[in-house]
């Protein structure tokens, strides 16, 4: 199965360039599932259901989220009808959606996608190492799913690299999202699990993780509240990640970072 995930969906550049470019790339490197990680889609807050169903109509067939997922209060009365929207796992039970699902693709396969935020410099939910354990108890890799890949939203890239080592050999792929800056540590793991501590965001890089940068630097340099920040509006480098994996086992057997359009060097698989 091949997979692609990408980073951090910021603001009005991110998703133009997502809505432009998700095509194309299913297209080229003949992509099964696409999920995106879109809690700073609404002008780098949250996300909304007018802009879910722009990126769905582009070919993203799951949206993750994390710490910004309630920013736009209207997603709590949508999310629960919206079986295509996770949010992270390990909020407290009751809490609207679902942060794990398994879809079916046209051929039969199945896909499992599990959406957890860490704790370190997060907020403190609910155990993310326990609850995905219990999440994968009736996911059997390789078995009754072809793929499971967990989007791992989070601060500390140490708990990051704790989250793939604990799942290697259980998932195809662990994820991470949350810092807007891709990593050099695209890897397959010892038992066959593909890691990549952040996948970057998707928006403008002249900018500090996609905002505006006159009033994010001056918040630092003058150690005062200054203008609400905003997302920057120039061209987007689409940051992504394609893995490929065997579907006899659900492990994988590739990955491989993508960047397309803006400022970064580009990337794209051999």
């Amino acid at each position: 199965m091949r997979l692609l995930f990408c980073g951090d969906v910021l603001g009005r550049s991110g998703r133009d360039a997502v809505i432009e470019e998700i095509p194309r790339i299913r297209d080229a490197l003949a992509i099964d599932f696409v999920t995106v990680n879109g809690e700073n889609a609404a002008a780098g807050f949250g996300i909304t259901d007018k802009i879910c169903q722009s990126l769905y109509a582009a070919g993203v067939d799951c949206i993750t989220t994390g710490n910004h997922v309630w920013d736009q209060r209207e997603i709590m009365s949508t999310i629960d009808a919206d079986a295509r929207l996770l949010r992270p796992i390990n909020f407290p039970p009751g809490t609207p959606g679902k942060g794990g699902r398994m879809y079916q693709l046209g051929d039969g396969r199945r896909v499992v996608v599990i959406n957890v935020m860490t704790r370190l410099f997060m907020d403190p939910l609910d155990d993310p190492f326990a609850t995905v354990e219990r999440e994968l108890a009736s996911r059997n890799l390789g078995q009754n799913v072809q793929a499971i890949l967990v989007d791992v939203h989070g601060e500390a890239t140490s708990e990051k690299m704790a989250m793939g080592h604990f799942l290697d050999g259980r998932v195809s792929a662990v994820v991470g999202s949350h810092s807007h800056v891709p990593t050099a540590d695209a890897q397959i793991l010892p038992r066959g699990t593909a890691y990549q501590s952040d996948a970057g965001m998707c928006g403008d890089y002249d900018s500090v993780i996609g905002m505006n940068k006159v009033p994010a630097v001056q918040r630092f340099v003058r150690k005062m509240p200054g203008e609400r920040l905003t997302p920057a509006e120039g061209p987007a480098t689409l940051c992504g990640i394609f893995i490929e994996t065997d579907d006899a086992t659900g492990l994988a057997t590739r990955i491989e970072p993508i960047r397309v359009g803006g400022r970064l060097k580009p990337a794209w698989p051999a």
